[in-house]
């Protein structure tokens, strides 16, 4: 069964990410879109968005590694949900698995762009103040 575009999207991005091909990466991204850089700070925007990847390679020693164990893509009309099973690595730390969700709309080009890249998940409410 061939993959979902989507699919293909997230797997051109985290490998992107992974070469640090950022010109690549900020092409999968709407103009608005919203990039949580970590609970409480949003990057918006292509411009804030490549500015923050680049740090985030940087904070990483450049080692960093992004994939995907899994992903349930939710489709209705021009707007997709996307809940996945995220696996960040580098050679210093322990690996990290997150509960993504990521939000695409199809643009007037039938292209999927991401509005919404949400690596935390749901993770966000346990960084809320009480």
């Amino acid at each position: 069964m061939a993959k979902h575009p989507i699919e293909q999207l997230i797997e051109k991005a985290d490998l992107a990410i992974n070469r640090e091909d950022f010109d690549t990466l900020i092409d999968i991204y709407s103009e608005d879109a919203v990039l949580v850089i970590k609970p409480g700070m949003n990057a918006i925007g292509k411009i804030q968005i490549r500015k923050a990847f680049e740090a985030i390679a940087a904070h990483f020693n450049h080692k960093l590694d992004v994939k995907q164990a899994g992903m349930k893509i939710l489709e209705s009309d021009d707007t997709a949900l996307v809940l996945a099973k995220t696996v960040v690595s580098t050679p210093e730390a322990a690996l990290i698995h997150r509960n993504a969700t990521y939000v695409f709309k199809k643009n007037p080009g039938d292209n999927w762009l991401c509005v919404i890249d949400n690596s935390y998940g749901h993770e966000l409410f346990s960084h809320e103040d009480a």
